[in-house]
C-alpha cells in the first residue's frame, strides 16, 4: 500500500512528462503535491534557475505540513511574476481508488471493435483507446459516458466525461469504477483528481468513496 507522499509523487509522475533530473518538460511551471507526509515539488525545466530557488525557498519555509490546505499563493505568485505574469493556477483536492475489483457496472470496454460506439459525443477520443483502458456506458448503441486515461506509468489517473444531455444518472460511477477495476487488475494504482470549483466531479469521488491523500497546486 503506497503511502499519502507516494501517492502524490504517481500522480505527479503520471500528469506531467519529466526528464532525469525531476523538472517537468511538460505541465506548470511548478507543481505542488501536498500530504500530511510531505510535499513532491517539480519546477518547469524552462523556468529561471534564480526565481525556481526562491520558489524553492517559499516552498520549505511555507506549513505544508501542519496544514497542508494552507497555501502561501500570494508569494509564489510574486516570485513567478519576476519573471513573466502568472496566468492561471490550479488547485484541487486528489484521491486514490479503494480495490474496487470484482464490482459489476454497466459499462463495456471499447476498443477498435466497437470504437464506432464513441463517434456521436466522444470522435475526439479515438486515439486513447490505443493508450490504454476505456470504458463506457452505452446507450442506443452510444457511448454516453466514458472514462479512460491518457497517460499510464505505475499509475494512472481518470480522464472522466460525460455527455451533457446523460448527466445525473450516475453513469460516472459505473465508468470509472470499470476503469479503475481494469488498472488495478493490471497492477497498477488508480487516481482521480479534479479542481476545487468542479462540484459535480467533487460529488463523483464523494459517491465512488475514494479516498482523499493530499492537495494539488499548479502555477502555470
Amino acid at each position: 500500500m503506497l503511502s499519502n507522499y507516494e501517492l502524490m509523487e504517481t500522480h505527479a509522475g503520471v500528469r506531467f512528462k519529466q526528464d532525469e533530473a525531476g523538472r517537468l518538460i511538460t505541465g506548470p511551471r511548478i507543481f505542488i503535491g501536498t500530504t500530511r507526509q510531505g510535499i513532491v515539488e517539480r519546477y518547469h525545466q524552462n523556468l529561471n534557475e534564480d526565481i525556481a530557488n526562491e520558489l524553492k525557498h517559499v516552498v520549505q519555509k511555507s506549513p505544508w505540513l501542519d496544514t497542508p490546505n494552507k497555501v502561501n499563493m500570494v508569494e509564489i505568485i510574486q516570485v513567478l511574476n519576476k519573471e513573466r505574469p502568472v496566468e492561471r493556477v490550479y488547485a484541487g483536492p486528489t484521491y486514490v481508488f479503494h480495490d474496487v475489483r470484482g464490482k459489476h457496472t454497466e459499462a463495456v470496454r471499447i476498443t477498435h471493435e466497437n470504437i464506432e460506439l464513441l463517434k456521436q459525443y466522444f470522435s475526439d477520443w479515438f486515439e486513447d483507446v490505443d493508450v490504454g483502458p476505456v470504458f463506457a456506458v452505452v446507450r442506443d448503441r452510444v457511448a454516453v459516458s466514458l472514462c479512460c486515461s491518457s497517460v499510464q506509468t505505475f499509475g494512472a489517473e481518470a480522464s472522466l466525461k460525460t455527455a451533457k444531455d446523460f448527466r445525473g444518472k450516475s453513469y460516472a460511477l459505473d465508468v470509472t469504477t470499470a476503469w479503475a477495476a481494469e488498472i488495478q487488475n493490471q497492477g497498477r494504482t488508480a487516481l482521480y483528481s479534479t479542481a476545487w470549483n468542479n462540484l459535480s466531479s467533487q460529488a463523483v469521488a464523494r459517491k465512488l468513496e475514494l479516498k482523499q491523500y493530499g492537495v494539488e497546486l499548479e502555477f502555470w
